[in-house]
């Protein structure tokens, strides 16, 4: 009983303390949704060939919707593969604002960012040129630069506060973070910590595939569980990279349902864990 009250009460003071840093972040975020949305999604679908490099600047903005938004432009042929990988390799969902709200990670959120924009146009650039030539069209997609009809927003409360809006997010987020301190800091608290550190750093090349996995699921959940677990020192920067990488937050969930070729989304889908996996792979020596 003392080891459920321990992990519950750590769980609260943590997720307490990055209250007001998480509030702020997502007080930028949805400024940044309602008054330049339009202006990104306009950006994104007029890339055209090269629409990798501002899907993978655009993907970095952390609004899961974005993801959504190229998901459904993949669909409707506006946009390229290779576009559409980069946005998804560059979507963080939520981890961005959680380490925003830990100053000591300032440098690591910066370093997250600036290698996710990397690695998504250097993902994007390989899909789009040399393998496009090699890809059957069947996987590749019929990328034709426009639609007649594209309908990718959202419903959003225009009327409601910025502020309120701003402050639901932040308690959706704080229920997550809540659950998955309290969850991990039990298991930590009945096997050992050390004990469950050691585990995890013997999976060795193993991690950053089981965190890419992760990473997959199409919920901003997963990426508060590998937050979490990288900011307990539980799992490696690289495997941290890997499962972000791979997390395109509800974007995949939406191509699945959008797109008609289910083989293009299984392509996409492994395409996505596979880089998700090499990256995180290369930081785990690197960094």
């Amino acid at each position: 009983m003392e080891i459920i009250v321990d992990a519950f009460l750590d769980a609260l003071i943590d997720g307490v303390k990055m209250l007001p840093f998480l509030y702020l972040a997502y007080l930028l975020i949805e400024w940044l949704e309602r008054n330049h949305g339009e202006r990104i999604e306009k950006a994104l679908a007029g890339g055209g060939h090269w629409g990798f490099v501002p899907g993978a600047l655009l993907g970095c903005v952390p609004q899961c919707g974005f993801s959504a938004v190229a998901a459904n432009f993949y669909a409707s042929r506006v946009i390229t593969p290779g576009t559409l990988l980069a946005v998804f390799l560059a979507t963080s969902d939520e981890a961005i604002p959680l380490l925003a709200a830990e100053p000591t990670l300032w440098n690591k959120l910066g370093l997250l960012l600036v290698l996710k924009i990397v690695f998504g146009i250097a993902a994007g650039l390989v899909l789009d040129v040399p393998l496009r030539r090699i890809l059957p069209k069947g996987l590749y997609g019929g990328y034709e630069g426009h639609a007649d009809e594209v309908d990718c927003h959202e419903e959003h409360e225009e009327h409601s506060s910025i502020f309120l809006a701003a402050l639901r997010h932040t308690l959706e987020i704080f229920v997550f973070i809540l659950v998955f301190s309290f969850i991990i800091g039990l298991i930590f608290g009945l096997v050992g910590a050390d004990s469950a550190a050691a585990f995890l750093g013997s999976l060795g090349i193993f991690q950053p595939m089981m965190a890419a996995l992760i990473g997959l699921v199409p919920n901003c959940g997963a990426s508060v569980l590998l937050a979490q677990l990288y900011m307990g020192g539980a799992i490696t920067f690289g495997s941290f990279f890997a499962g972000l990488c791979s997390g395109a937050g509800i974007g995949l969930a939406v191509l699945w349902r959008v797109n008609p070729s289910w083989k293009q989304n299984l392509f996409m889908t492994g395409l996505l864990w596979f880089c998700g996996t090499c990256c995180g792979i290369l930081l785990q020596w690197v960094v």
